[in-house]
């Protein structure tokens, strides 16, 4: 989000009724709200909800972004439905929109190795190749943004799927 923002010249607000700061971006005839829920991410599922539900978002019209520690650094996968695969953020969503039948982009963080070093290694900063891995694929996301607000999913998932 922070990346979006700062290249669209984009300036959130705070909203109460979300929790979130929140924006939005028109590009291509279509107008996208933004959210970056400032509830701890065991309960961004209450922000969204919220934003949704007062705009009357469909969820099949929300993308969620968030990192994936079951993929490598460097590696975005763009995908519609699924479960939450153990991300406590993915899961309150899904219980807060009563459907698991929106978009998600997974951003590869990589896992620590050990499941018990998965909260601090999530918590803390990734060391400096991971963020430049990291850092290229949140870009790779940025550049199928077009498309992305035009609906061409299909297209996006082959591209952002494709090894360069």
């Amino acid at each position: 989000m922070d990346a979006l923002t700062r290249e669209h010249r984009i300036n959130l607000r705070f909203d109460k009724r979300s929790q979130g700061e929140i924006g939005q971006l028109d590009g291509d005839g279509e107008r996208c709200w933004l959210l970056k829920p400032q509830t701890f991410m065991n309960h961004s599922g209450r922000s969204l909800a919220a934003l949704a539900n007062y705009y009357n978002i469909p969820a099949d019209r929300i993308i969620v972004v968030y990192d994936e520690i079951d993929l490598p650094p460097g590696t975005v996968r763009f995908k519609f439905k699924g479960g939450h695969g153990g991300h406590n953020g993915m899961r309150d969503i899904i219980q807060h929109l009563g459907t698991a039948d929106f978009y998600r982009v997974r951003v590869g963080v990589g896992h620590p190795g050990d499941k018990d070093r998965v909260i601090p290694y999530v918590l803390g900063r990734p060391s400096r190749d991971d963020r430049k891995l990291i850092d290229e694929s949140i870009d790779r996301v940025l550049t199928e943004l077009p498309g992305i607000l035009r609906g061409d999913y299909e297209k996006i998932m082959h591209r952002l799927h494709t090894k360069e």
